[in-house]
């Protein structure tokens, strides 16, 4: 494994991304089928049709490393894996379904248990964030590669988080007013991630919930871009946990670890 060249394998992805988010939305212009899985959440073809994309491409560079998917079985029963893709095609469906902008297409490489890269694609943002190792942090923006981790017009008396939810949690009020956060917006997908990562949020709080697939990928980006990624307790995060659950989430941009 230490003769994986991380760069070049997360640069030769970047079109597939593209690429993926194009079929995505022309998928969804033409009308999505939907059905409801056995965990009541919504899946669509155009959520199985990406997980073909970005998985084959997976396998074609990377044969040798297992791919787990939000959207198949594979490999998902293999104990004590430490070096792995997690990949979430669709991260907010609903949002996908639903004509709505947020939904993003995901893929972060583990190696043992730790995310070392990660691309995120918000494809009706046309927004391509994608990381492969400390300070190696970017969103393409026309067409440039624009690195991340400065703050834009950061304030420390008006700190501004995202949340799963309008409503906040007791125990996740208490952490944002300790940390001096003063507003935050409703975001669900793995977007949230990204702009924390380009400074254009501070940061993010969340209770166990979910799965590793929604956070791998912007875990990489958000550390790579000089941000961090812990539990409630500090404590770092790291893939391959039982069922592929989450812990408790507390999301800081560079600007609040520099502060």
């Amino acid at each position: 494994m230490n003769k994986l060249n991380i760069k070049e394998v997360v640069e030769n992805l970047i079109d597939t991304f593209f690429y993926a988010g194009k079929i995505s939305l022309d998928l969804r212009n033409n009308g999505l089928t939907k059905k409801i899985k056995s965990d009541n959440t919504p899946v669509s073809n155009g959520d199985i049709e990406v997980n073909k994309i970005i998985t084959n491409k997976l396998k074609e560079i990377t044969p040798h490393i297992p791919i787990v998917s939000e959207e198949t079985s594979d490999n998902k029963l293999i104990e004590n894996l430490k070096d792995f893709w997690l990949v979430d095609p669709i991260d907010g469906t609903y949002d996908y379904i639903n004509n709505l902008e947020e939904f993003t297409i995901n893929a972060g490489l583990i190696i043992d248990k730790t995310p070392v890269a990660g691309l995120i694609f918000a494809p009706a943002k046309n927004r391509m964030f994608y990381s492969y190792g400390d300070n190696f942090a970017y969103e393409i923006i026309n067409g440039e590669n624009i690195k991340l981790g400065s703050s834009r017009n950061f304030d420390k008396n008006s700190i501004k988080f995202v949340s799963y939810s309008n409503k906040l949690k007791p125990e996740i009020e208490i952490i944002h007013k300790k940390l001096n956060v003063k507003n935050f917006t409703r975001m669900k997908s793995s977007l949230k991630f990204c702009v924390i990562a380009s400074g254009e949020f501070d940061g993010y709080v969340a209770e166990p919930r979910a799965y590793e697939w929604d956070i791998a990928a912007g875990h990489a980006i958000l550390k790579h871009s000089g941000g961090s990624v812990t539990d409630f307790e500090n404590n770092e995060i790291y893939y391959g946990k039982k069922n592929f659950l989450n812990t408790s989430l507390i999301l800081k941009s560079a600007n609040i670890i520099n502060e």
